[in-house]
């Protein structure tokens, strides 16, 4: 008998039929003789409708109190889906996280998990019983409820899989698994079978929104076998896995892209020791993600820098830049929100060269320009005018042959 967790996203019960159907694909599994645990996210958009009756009362929302009207969306999908389950036959019993013994640190509406208690769990199981918890949430050392940021009821999943020992951790979600590139803006983007953890890191980290990026790395560092499936439909999904040494690796396994980020320049920087250190101090500080780095070759002991950030940090590391200028002896600050980041991503790229040349040369044949570059083992992603972001993904889709099995 194995044992899989199965998460099922907001989209997959976001009505009474979506519920029913959830409950039919659990009891599917129940009956063929494995045992599952069930993680649940809110229903639908019941996130974000939270998040704006919170706007609506009050302009001080204080983070304990976010966390504690958020979680409650999870609380109403775990009970109807045991009511669900019930209706069919199934025992099943509902859990907030920590009542599922997720214990976090005390950052609120950001928390980390630091340990998993799954006694009341694994006693469930012993029962007979199927345990349906509520995702993205736990409760802090200070015994408060904590919520796990976005993609929290993936992080939620993946943790119980990796304390629980199971076998699999099955995300349900609106896709039928992890595509080579977003079928929205490239039709004939193919499904992958299979994609290494890495690769689905650097895929979730530069613009795939299947999987949360902590989702795949703790699933990573834990040895947690993924399943991305559809749960509106029974074709299959993709496999998210330890990378197979001795299998040849595709060069190239999808294309990605972000729209959502913005480029910040600081212009006549003094090139002496200690000014890169100062500015990028000052942003970790202040907690932002910093993505792309570029500094320009110095003229007469003077450069500028640019680097990228998520658009929704971009006040506060605008504020910070423009703070720190004339500290540095900086001449000013420049903003540019119109950039996206495209990218190529592939295990193969390790040990295949002349991948990034054929990436450049298959955007310079489109004309459309590169303003900076980033690169890891398994990941080239560029800068371009955010106007041109779809026809470079649509043109690297087609350079690298993607839609070929």
């Amino acid at each position: 008998m194995a044992l899989a967790v199965q998460k099922f996203g907001g989209s997959s019960v976001a009505d009474a039929d979506r519920i029913r159907a959830v409950a039919d694909r659990i009891a599917r599994t129940r009956r063929a003789g494995d045992d599952v645990v069930v993680v649940v996210s809110a229903m639908g958009k019941t996130t974000d409708d939270l998040l704006r009756l919170a706007d609506d009362v009050s302009s001080v929302q204080p983070g304990r109190e976010i966390d504690m009207l958020l979680t409650s969306g999870e609380r109403i999908s775990m009970a109807l889906v045991c009511m669900a389950l019930a209706d069919i036959g199934i025992d099943a019993a509902s859990y907030t996280g920590s009542q599922a013994g997720i214990v976090t640190d005390t950052s609120h509406t950001n928390a980390k998990i630091l340990e998993i208690r799954p006694g009341r769990l694994l006693s469930a199981l012993a029962e007979g019983v199927v345990p349906v918890v509520a995702g993205f949430q736990g409760v802090s050392t200070d015994n408060d409820v904590t919520t796990l940021g976005r993609g929290g009821s993936d992080t939620t999943a993946v943790a119980l899989a990796a304390a629980l020992n199971a076998d699999r951790c099955e995300i349900y979600t609106d896709v039928p698994g992890v595509f080579s590139s977003d079928p929205r803006v490239v039709p004939n983007a193919r499904r992958l079978h299979s994609v290494s953890f890495e690769e689905m890191m650097e895929i979730a980290a530069t613009g795939g929104k299947v999987l949360a990026l902590r989702s795949v790395e703790f699933a990573r560092n834990h040895h947690v076998p993924l399943y991305v499936c559809s749960s509106f439909t029974w074709e299959p999904g993709t496999w998210v896995i330890e990378e197979d040494p001795l299998m040849e690796q595709p060069i190239v396994s999808a294309v990605t892209c972000v729209v959502s980020e913005a480029k910040v320049t600081i212009i006549g920087v003094p090139d002496r020791p200690g000014v890169a250190a100062s500015l990028f101090r000052t942003l970790a500080d202040e907690l932002v993600n910093v993505d792309m780095i570029v500094q320009n070759t110095s003229t007469e002991g003077i450069t500028d820098i640019s680097f990228t950030v998520p658009q929704n940090e971009l006040a506060v590391s605008r504020a910070a830049a423009e703070r720190l200028a004339p500290v540095i002896g900086a001449t000013s600050v420049l903003v540019d929100e119109n950039i996206a980041e495209v990218s190529i991503i592939g295990a193969g790229m390790k040990t295949h060269p002349g991948v990034t040349a054929q990436m450049f040369e298959a955007l310079y044949g489109a004309n459309i320009n590169i303003e900076m570059i980033s690169t890891s083992p398994i990941r080239v992603s560029c800068v371009v005018r955010q106007e041109q972001a779809d026809e470079a993904v649509r043109v690297l889709h087609a350079a690298f042959e993607l839609d070929r099995a």
